[in-house]
């Protein structure tokens, strides 16, 4: 019998190519940017993509002040935190978090995009939000995504 056999190939530690991408927030909404962000930190964008591994790429996202959000949810979306103590909750606005770190928007919106599990503990790991266009990671040759184009 000749016939041709096809096999699934499966990523693993030794096999994932890891690159370094940079994506530009600036004047993007932030679910579209964190969405992306997420999508290349996971490597769903990659052909050998496999669910149990983490074989995304390293995403940094720079002018993460000038992400933008529609509407009232500057002042309405709250983001609540927990001091440990009986009666610590804090809430903080998009408004009032972006005033203390900008970082944190991105951030935040990023994490919820990615699996509750170590994996995705491991996978948030390659993520990094630059306030300003100027990061330190030049030496690793990142790659420039224009998210205008993949919309």
């Amino acid at each position: 019998m000749n016939t041709l056999s096809y096999k699934t190939i499966s990523a693993n530690d030794q096999t994932v190519d890891k690159q370094w991408v940079v994506i530009d927030a600036g004047n993007l909404p932030l679910g579209r940017t964190a969405s992306i962000a997420a999508i290349y930190l996971r490597g769903k964008h990659k052909t050998n993509f496999t669910p149990h591994v983490d074989c995304g790429d390293n995403v940094i996202v720079i002018n993460a002040e000038k992400v933008l959000l529609s509407g009232d949810k500057w002042k309405q979306k709250q983001y609540v935190r927990h001091t440990g103590y009986p009666g610590g909750q804090r809430f903080l606005n998009a408004e009032q978090l972006q005033a203390k770190d900008a970082r944190r928007l991105v951030e935040h919106a990023v994490k919820g995009m990615l699996p509750k599990n170590k994996l995705g503990a491991e996978i948030y790991r390659n993520l990094r939000v630059i306030i300003g266009s100027e990061h330190n990671h030049e030496a690793q040759k990142p790659k420039t995504i224009n998210i205008n184009e993949l919309i």
